[in-house]
């Protein structure tokens, strides 16, 4: 079954509104042609208008926020709504990576809840998940890549899940330059699109698109995307760069 790759930029906490609209200006000029994936940029909540503004005559790369709310409105303070995101004409949001979970405490539990609310606005999700260094080599990825799954989907619908991406990134190489090895990362995700299958029926399963994220960089991104079972890239510091965006998503995704 086709699945048209998807391939996103996390900034994660870099970049304000001016650099937004200078990384945007630059990122066109390379891009001239249309890529066959979906291409999103996911910058801090800041800097969402000013990338709104400059992506308003470009096609085909939409507006991702990296984190939400599961509340809808309250004495919540520094937090930001699904209908606040909805206002800024974003489209995705990032749920459960791993620095949320690991730095702020996040659970299934609160995931989950950002997940539903999220959907109740219609936005699609990049739902993230993956082992530590540790609970890989305790044998444990199974069991927490399908307790992160099953848990974090709970409740959703076959609907929503045609609106939902998964993001496997093996926190170990979040940020450490290490990258997963192309047999490694294509084992993980055939694991859970097979979890995804016994939930949903193997049919959605197939449907699913599933993200690789850890270190993608423009040198090792054939090598991923060329796996049956990875439909895309999560990419992190190496988004930073216009030119370096570009070329992961030339070398991934030739045209």
């Amino acid at each position: 079954m086709y699945r048209r790759p998807i391939l996103a930029a996390n900034w994660k906490m870099n970049k304000g509104p001016s650099e937004t609209q200078d990384f945007v200006k630059s990122f066109i000029q390379k891009s001239s042609e249309r890529f066959s994936a979906d291409i999103v940029i996911a910058a801090p909540f800041l800097c969402l208008p000013a990338l709104s503004e400059s992506l308003r005559e470009v096609d085909g790369v939409e507006m991702a926020a990296q984190n939400c709310s599961q509340f809808d409105d309250g004495a919540y303070t520094g937090e930001i709504s699904v209908k606040m995101l909805r206002q800024v004409l974003v489209r995705h949001v990032i749920i459960g990576h791993s620095e949320r979970r690991s730095i702020f405490g996040e659970t299934n539990a609160v995931i989950n809840a950002k997940m539903k609310k999220a959907r109740e606005v219609g936005l699609k999700l990049i739902f993230c998940i993956g082992e530590t260094l540790e609970e890989r080599n305790a044998g444990q990825l199974e069991a927490v890549l399908s307790s992160q799954i099953i848990e974090g989907l709970a409740g959703l619908t076959l609907e929503d899940l045609d609106h939902t991406v998964i993001a496997y990134e093996p926190v170990w190489a979040i940020g450490t330059g290490v990258t997963a090895t192309a047999e490694q990362a294509q084992e993980a995700h055939a694991y859970v699109r097979s979890v995804v299958a016994s939930i949903y029926g193997e049919e959605a399963a197939q449907k699913m698109r599933i993200q690789y994220g850890g270190s993608v960089k423009p040198n090792n991104a054939a090598e991923l995307m060329a796996c049956p079972d990875i439909d895309g890239a999560l990419i992190g510091g190496a988004s930073l760069d216009a030119q370096s965006f570009f070329d992961i998503i030339k070398n991934g995704v030739p045209a």
